[in-house]
């Protein structure tokens, strides 16, 4: 991967393979950048296959199945936190057969347990975390767990040390109960047949609407409170109520309004990297402010097409001007040189090339005195602008407190009757800072 600065200080770009000596585990041959990611951990990591269920089976182990994906922060600091320290790893070792999957590559196992895990916890996240017996049928799952007990909350080893003392002392109970569950989650999710199902009238439609109408977030956008995902299955809904006769025109009109407001939101937001152009995965606070900062090429396929379907609306037309950034973002970053795409960009870069570790957002954010030493004296308005300041808008106690993520705080009519300047100017001027930002 080539990058303007410091490659070492750049987000990753998958798939993109680091040397690396003697891979110490069994997913040193496998395809998967977040396979490769976990082959020299002291962990005896097995890939998902007959050779690791054998192996349970054969020693009567549970098996430790771990999913995530190569650009998951929360991947990134379980294996820091868990997966490298050689303690932990031995527990693992000694009481359980660990597999990894790449839910990018298995979609259909990571989906099975997904399932088992929003069903028995009611949510479901990255890294997860089940245990199965050796027949594959899951008895306790999770997502992230800290490495050690803090504030009430188990830690990673003393879960391993509960889970490997009760199989040893109640293997049969947990057996039953981990088939029953199963039993349970193979009768709820066994689709019904077609021709008994039918297709959803417009009553359905209806109800959905009115359902997202309540739930819209009238001053911001977007629907529900934090944290606040793109959501482009909504978009593309929205359009469909748009332009179906069987609902009242005002309806249709605030579907429109709906869709297309959010998505403006969305483009001002920190959740659209004003400088390199794409959108990051989601934004944690209502306001589109401080998003996760990983970006994913399926995330931007969907937003240019729910940008097109608004651009066709009356007033919409500013929308193609997020599919034109989405478009050269892809093309500049996301493109390997083969002409293939990549899947997603690291959410975690080095906040210089000295840095012990990566963090969430180094390579995005920014301090005021960067910019001030970097724009002169265009540095204020760029500043109003995109809404810069010297304590910065990420939050407190983060590992990016003190720091800008930009956002579209003014727009270049406001900007120039704050500092007094014709509007062409401080576009021109706005237009400059940010490829110099950029480089």
């Amino acid at each position: 991967m080539r990058c303007s600065t410091a490659a070492l200080v750049c987000p990753l770009v998958f798939p993109l393979m680091t040397a690396t000596a003697a891979p110490l585990n069994h997913l040193a041959h496998e395809k998967s950048p977040y396979l490769q990611q976990h082959a020299t951990n002291p962990v005896d990591w097995y890939p998902w296959g007959p050779e690791a269920f054998a192996k349970a089976r054969a020693e009567n182990k549970p098996i430790f199945l771990s999913i995530g994906y190569s650009t998951c922060h929360w991947c990134h600091v379980m294996e820091r936190e868990s997966f490298t320290n050689k303690e932990i790893a031995a527990v693992m070792n000694a009481n359980f057969v660990s597999i990894k999957v790449d839910r990018e590559e298995r979609p259909d196992v990571d989906g099975v347990y997904m399932a088992f895990v929003q069903a028995t916890t009611g949510s479901g996240g990255w890294p997860m975390s089940v245990w199965l017996t050796p027949d594959l049928e899951p008895f306790v799952g999770g997502t992230y767990f800290p490495p050690a007990d803090a504030g009430g909350r188990p830690g990673f080893k003393s879960v391993l040390g509960q889970i490997a003392a009760a199989w040893k002392s109640d293997e049969k109970n947990i057996r039953a109960a981990a088939g029953e569950t199963t039993a349970k989650l193979r009768a709820i999710t066994k689709a019904a047949p077609i021709a008994d199902a039918g297709l959803p009238g417009v009553a359905a439609s209806q109800k959905a609407f009115a359902d997202l109408a309540a739930s819209y977030d009238a001053n911001l956008g977007g629907f529900g409170a934090a944290p606040k995902f793109p959501r482009p299955v909504i978009f593309r809904f929205l359009d469909a109520v748009a332009n179906d006769p069987d609902f009242p025109a005002a309806d249709r009109e605030k579907a429109v309004a709906m869709s297309s407001e959010t998505l403006r939101k969305m483009a001002a937001g920190g959740i659209h990297d004003q400088l390199g152009g794409g959108f990051h995965r989601y934004s944690t606070d209502e306001f589109w402010r401080i998003p996760h900062y990983e970006k994913m090429l399926y995330d931007q396929a969907q937003i240019v097409t729910s940008s097109l379907d608004a651009a066709r609306h009356p007033g919409g037309e500013s929308h193609l001007d997020t599919v034109r950034d989405i478009l050269a973002y892809v093309g500049r970053r996301m493109t390997s040189p083969g002409g293939g795409f990549y899947s997603a960009e690291d959410a975690d870069s080095l906040k210089s090339s000295d840095s012990p570790h990566k963090t969430e957002g180094a390579f995005y954010v920014w301090e005021k005195s960067e910019i001030d030493r970097l724009l002169g004296d265009a540095a204020p308005a760029f500043e109003f602008a995109y809404g810069v300041t010297a304590a910065g808008n990420a939050p407190a106690g983060s590992e990016i407190a003190g720091t800008n993520t930009l956002i579209r705080a003014h727009s270049e009519a406001e900007t120039a009757a704050k500092f007094h300047l014709p509007e062409a100017a401080v576009a021109d001027s706005l237009a400059k800072s940010r490829t110099i930002l950029l480089a």
